[in-house]
């Protein structure tokens, strides 16, 4: 196939009779991205082995090929179906054989023409043509001719000049064309237009009409010339702008340095390389740090990016990369700080015991992630919050309750407007140490959903062996976690992924009796909620009957969240009282509870101190404990069916019949 280079385009009015005679029948030449118009010179690279054939046929004899271009320039063996059937006929006048196999050549458009028929139906193609001569323009040019001849000379030289194109000898030449058709083909031959445009100027036959449209054509591409001319002028004169403001605060920086002073930006770079050295990175973010100091150095401090690149930076410099607070391990104050904070529990505390002596003899121990898993109100949390204090470390607390979004655990990425580190960092950043102990609460309760799954971006991070170069999706560079220690609370395992909790060591947290409920409100619960309440101690008192009341028919609860909460409605209707300017200390029993509370909400099943007929006792477990259960039999008489209530399968059906 032949290719023409653009830019090697020239167009020429040679007023020279040919004599030679032009064959009927020709070898085809198909060209891509180029079409070919009368008196148009142009130099084209054959390359195909099939149309270096073509040519070669056509030097063999007269001298002629005829130019067709192709529908598709991406063709390489075009059909008769994928070529223009109007074109050119050209004339060879030089031809030149590259090292490489391809032909170049030099040809000249003679004549239009359209194929008739295709003499051979395959590759190099000899076609049958009929000449398409134009009707003939009259002597002399009318007015209405002569205007539309000077308006496309004037609007060519116009684009012209808008390129950077328009030569004196350019302008020589157009002022010499005075045939309508030939002008117009000169002005199409030189104009960027699509290969389909070009083509129907092509087909056009009256040399009048020809230069109509090329008129029209002329007038668009002057509009968009100049708009693109003053899309470039404004670009030009911005791009000058920001360069003379660099210059300009560049020279006023070069001022202040000569004068000893700073100037802002210069302090705030300053600060900023100070707050990287101090925050003693590893060296893969320090370099990463000063990497995106010195792009914000050199950009404009009121341009977006340089609003992203600062906060990045403080990101980075505000992380813990390494400071970190020293351990101190004293089981026999543990012990005593877990019995001051928490009754009862002994299994437990024993294991955490277990778990910080062996802190204790190996500091550098990758240690088991525990989990407290028991029913709300037990003491989860502040079981965390008594560790943290025991080994006198920071302690962070995150609820994952409800979290469906990883980005919501690992960070959403820079790209995005307004986007932040994960939680995990944020914590991190909150303690200001790197060996914090780090409580989630509420594992169990994690979703899922299109945005991704948070409990696998958990994995890393709770993974002993993967969190020492954990990466967050905002950050993108490695974090070590390797030195916290991490909690998790939940109130059941049934919803934890397995891998997630394969990563864990449960500790489960059953829950209290009467009697350790009791100790909690005389130890804990009263003493916070008269302080809290603005009371002092003498002012309500309780009895262990009216305590113990409370816990059975009023609470329901496997912790001391509601028992709690029933000590406060007491102690804020006795501080009303006092406020009302009773000043009698109130005291609260078993029979003046219910003036207080109200009735009770739960009413316990009544013991039965020997057996019934017809009465069996049943024990249920419930999350809230244990509960006996009564079950009553009366004797009726039976028909022999059986009737399954519920909404029972087909197999369980089947099994019980």
């Amino acid at each position: 196939m032949a290719e023409a280079d653009r830019d090697d385009l020239i167009s020429i009015i040679d007023e020279e009779d040919k004599t030679t005679e032009i064959p009927t029948t020709l070898p085809l030449l198909p060209v891509r991205d180029v079409v070919i118009f009368t008196d148009m010179l142009l130099p084209l690279f054959v390359g195909r082995e099939k149309s270096v054939r073509a040519v070669e046929e056509a030097v063999g004899g007269p001298g002629f090929v005829f130019l067709a271009t192709q529908k598709d320039a991406a063709i390489e063996n075009p059909s008769t179906d994928e070529i223009y059937h109007t074109g050119t006929v050209g004339r060879v006048l030089r031809i030149l054989k590259l090292p490489d196999g391809r032909v170049k050549v030099l040809v000249q458009g003679v004549a239009k023409g359209t194929i008739s028929k295709f003499m051979r139906k395959r590759a190099p193609y000899r076609v049958k043509i009929d000449l398409l001569p134009e009707p003939p323009v009259e002597e002399k040019v009318t007015l209405e001719v002569e205007a539309l001849m000077r308006n496309v000379r004037e609007q060519s030289e116009k684009i012209l000049a808008l390129r950077g194109e328009l030569t004196n000898d350019v302008t020589s030449i157009l002022q010499n064309v005075d045939d309508p058709g030939k002008l117009a083909d000169l002005v199409a031959s030189n104009l960027r237009l699509k290969i389909e445009e070009s083509q129907a100027l092509l087909e056009i036959l009256d040399p009048v009409e020809r230069l109509k449209r090329v008129n029209d054509v002329l007038s668009r591409e002057l509009e968009l010339s100049a708009m693109q001319a003053k899309i470039q002028s404004e670009v030009k004169d911005e791009i000058s702008k920001s360069q003379r403001d660099y210059y300009l605060r560049e020279q006023v920086r070069a001022i202040y340095k000569e004068l000893g002073e700073h100037d802002d930006r210069s302090i705030e770079i300053e600060e900023y390389e100070k707050k990287i050295k101090k925050a003693k990175m590893p060296k893969e973010a320090n370099t990463e740090a000063l990497k995106q100091l010195k792009r914000l150095d050199q950009m404009h401090p009121d341009s977006a990016e340089s609003t992203v690149i600062r906060s990045y930076l403080d990101w980075l410099v505000e992380l813990p990369w390494s400071k970190s607070t020293q351990d101190v391990i004293d089981i026999r104050k543990a012990r005593e700080l877990l019995d001051r904070e928490h009754y009862g529990l002994e299994s437990v505390k024993d294991r955490i015991l277990e778990y910080l002596s062996v802190r204790k003899l190996n500091p550098r121990m990758k240690g088991p992630i525990l989990c407290f898993v028991g029913p709300p109100g037990v003491g989860k949390t502040s079981l965390g919050k008594a560790i943290a204090s025991a080994v006198r470390r920071k302690f962070v607390r995150i609820s994952l309750g409800g979290i469906r979004d990883e980005a919501e655990i690992r960070g959403h990425r820079r790209t995005y407007i307004g986007s932040l580190p994960g939680r995990i960092l944020q914590s991190m950043k909150q303690s200001g140490a790197n060996n914090p102990v780090f409580m989630m609460d509420e594992i169990d309760k994690l979703g899922s959903d299109f945005r991704g799954d948070p409990s696998s971006a958990l994995l890393e991070a709770l993974d002993p062996e993967q969190n020492a170069a954990f990466s967050d999706h905002y950050l993108n560079l490695p974090f070590d976690l390797s030195r916290v220690m991490f909690i998790l609370t939940a109130n059941i395992t049934d919803t934890i992924p397995m891998a997630l909790l394969d990563r864990m060591e449960l500790i489960n947290l059953s829950g209290y009796t009467e009697e350790e409920k009791l100790q909690i409100a005389r130890t804990h619960l009263i003493p916070r909620q008269v302080r809290e309440n603005g009371l002092k101690p003498r002012q309500i008192t309780f009895s262990d009957g009216a305590l113990s009341q409370i816990i059975g028919e009023y609470t329901s609860e496997a912790g001391v969240r509601n028992l709690e909460r029933e000590i406060g409605n007491l102690c804020r209707k006795v501080a009303r009282r006092i406020a009302e300017g009773k000043r009698k200390p109130a005291h609260v029993s078993r029979k003046t509870l219910p003036k207080y509370l109200g009735a009770p909400k739960f009413i316990p099943e009544m013991d039965q101190e020997e057996n019934q007929v017809g009465l069996a006792t049943g024990l249920a477990w419930t999350q809230v404990g244990g509960e006996v259960l009564y079950v009553e039999a009366s004797l009726i008489r039976g028909k022999g069916d059986l009737i399954v209530t519920g909404q029972l399968g087909e197999v369980m059906q089947e099994s019980a019949r």
